[in-house]
């Protein structure tokens, strides 16, 4: 089960779909496909720059990734 079409290739982007369904699609009414690209793609600057995530230990996706450590970079 190393191949393409492996269950936990999905899993990251699920999650984050879910994420994006509950926190803000199911909450807003959207009076056009326009407004919705702009306000979805506002919900991904928020929840890639505020929003803290558990799995990152409280830390923004944008702070873990552009503020790694020395030591993460030379890999």
């Amino acid at each position: 089960m190393d191949g393409k079409g492996r269950w936990a290739d999905n899993v990251f982007v699920e999650r984050l779909w879910r994420s994006l369904k509950y926190e803000h699609v199911y909450l807003h009414a959207y009076e056009s496909g326009a407004e919705a690209r702009t306000k979805i793609g506002r919900y991904f600057a928020f929840y890639n720059t505020q929003r803290p995530h558990s799995s990152l230990g409280a830390a923004t996706p944008d702070q873990v990734y552009f503020h790694r450590p020395p030591e993460m970079l030379a890999a």
